[in-house]
């Protein structure tokens, strides 16, 4: 009964995460610094990319590459709090391809630029809001 309950509360329609899609979550997370696409992710699950898109979207409620520019997202929230990395290694490091990608992408994600976030007050135990599509969520830093 325990292993059912956990399984209610792994994906937001209560069913069991497919497998399909929880390797692809894996493989993002270990891939996040590199550069990824649809393709290269479906293959490593060994399914077609279209319906790892489908699939993906359905079970996680994002679509891909949100999912991606998410986990890069939250990696550079990490890293700005080591003062010693330049902002610019922080967006390659982080996995974005371009600095002005990784500042479009924080802006959107944050309201905030890199170097704004990494001055305010941003320290073990702080809440951080990311914005998404309207919607404001915040997630607890560790």
């Amino acid at each position: 009964m325990l292993l059912a309950l956990q399984f209610k509360e792994t994906t937001p329609n209560h069913r069991a995460e497919p497998a399909d899609v929880w390797k692809a979550r894996k493989f993002i997370e270990e891939h996040s610094d590199e550069e990824i696409s649809l393709r290269e992710t479906a293959k490593a699950v060994n399914i077609s990319p279209n319906y790892l898109s489908e699939k993906f979207k359905q079970v996680t409620g994002v679509r891909f590459v949100e999912y991606v520019a998410r986990t890069r997202f939250q990696n550079a929230c990490d890293l700005l709090r080591n003062v010693n990395l330049r902002v610019s290694e922080i967006a390659f490091a982080a996995g974005f391809q371009s600095l002005s990608q990784f500042n479009r992408v924080f802006k959107r994600f944050s309201g905030k630029s890199p170097t704004q976030y990494r001055a305010g007050p941003v320290y073990a135990g702080s809440t951080v809001k990311i914005l998404t599509a309207g919607q404001e969520k915040t997630r607890k830093n560790a």
